[in-house]
């Protein structure tokens, strides 16, 4: 159920497959209206893991202010129920300044949580799991994980319900009451908007900013965490467990390399899957040869849709 004070405050969500533009539209929409931005990347969260989660410099955020940047020490373990109560607070505290907050990001599960009705039980009620999760098929169950932590989930048949349950939990999910799965949206008057790109031209600039990555120093990024003996959801990110067994010796460079390519391949197709199948998304086809034009479609979307609220 919509909340009373959340039918009227307006939230913007930029959302899409990685490499698609969402940064950079996002800080445009930001300075036209003259509000702020939410980062929803669950991995930006992190200090000192900048080069690997492609995390806006202050120049290239021109000004505008990006919330839930840098907040947490690698080693820390933040769940979906804490990053919906922290996002939540950052937007109760933008619409009381009257600013319409943009949230901008691709982690569709933490998107989810906070634009829809999630609500999580608490620890008293986790050895109830199996109850809390009774109105969610396995399918759904399993494209959580998935979310989660994708290698996680390879080692589970999507079938084995109580495993898929457990692991759920384990990569800090908690457990989601099954009363309200988060089938409505949380504020009424949420315009998403989803960027999407030619599969091969897709592939194609998550290589070659892959390949930025590494001429920026993304190596010696990953090897400060893997030094420092972290084991914990920021390990898990790509770009950085790849090159782990490069520093063991296990594999070579390059090897580490073409494997952090193909996973974010990986990855941006199951963004698309989970924004187009998950979300009440517009979708939009980014301009290859003029994303001034891509830009310029969105924002005359999003007057229309605040003429018609």
């Amino acid at each position: 159920m919509v909340q009373t004070d959340n039918v009227m405050n307006k939230v913007i969500a930029i959302v899409g497959p990685t490499a698609t533009g969402k940064s950079r539209l996002g800080i445009r929409l930001a300075k036209l209206l003259d509000t702020e931005v939410i980062s929803c990347d669950a991995m930006q969260l992190y200090i000192g893991m900048d080069i690997g989660t492609a995390k806006l410099t202050l120049q290239e955020r021109d000004g505008v202010k990006h919330h839930l940047l840098d907040i947490l020490e690698p080693q820390v373990s933040f769940s979906v129920a804490d990053y919906q109560k922290l996002v939540r607070e950052k937007i109760a505290c933008l619409h009381a300044l009257g600013k319409t907050p943009i949230l901008v990001g691709g982690s569709g599960l933490y998107l989810q949580a906070v634009l829809y009705d999630y609500q999580f039980v608490g620890d008293k009620r986790k050895q109830n799991s199996q109850v809390a999760y009774t109105d969610l098929s396995n399918d759904e169950l399993f494209s959580l994980l998935e979310e989660a932590d994708p290698d996680l989930a390879k080692t589970i048949h999507p079938n084995n319900r109580r495993r898929l349950i457990r692991s759920i939990e384990i990569a800090g999910l908690g457990a989601i009451d099954s009363r309200n799965p988060g089938k409505n949206l949380y504020y009424q008057n949420t315009v998403i908007i989803a960027l999407n790109l030619d599969r091969l031209a897709l592939y194609s600039r998550i290589e070659s900013r892959v390949d930025q990555m590494i001429s920026k120093g993304l190596v010696e990024e990953a090897r400060k965490l893997f030094e420092q003996e972290i084991c914990s959801q920021s390990t898990m990110a790509i770009g950085y467990k790849e090159l782990f067994p490069y520093f063991r010796g296990e594999i070579t460079l390059d090897d580490a390399i073409k494997l952090i390519k193909q996973n974010s391949r990986r990855y941006a197709k199951r963004q698309f899957t989970w924004f187009k199948n998950k979300m009440e998304a517009t979708w939009f086809e980014v301009d290859q040869t003029d994303f001034e034009n891509t830009i310029r479609q969105v924002t005359e979307y999003i007057k229309k849709t605040s003429v018609d609220k």
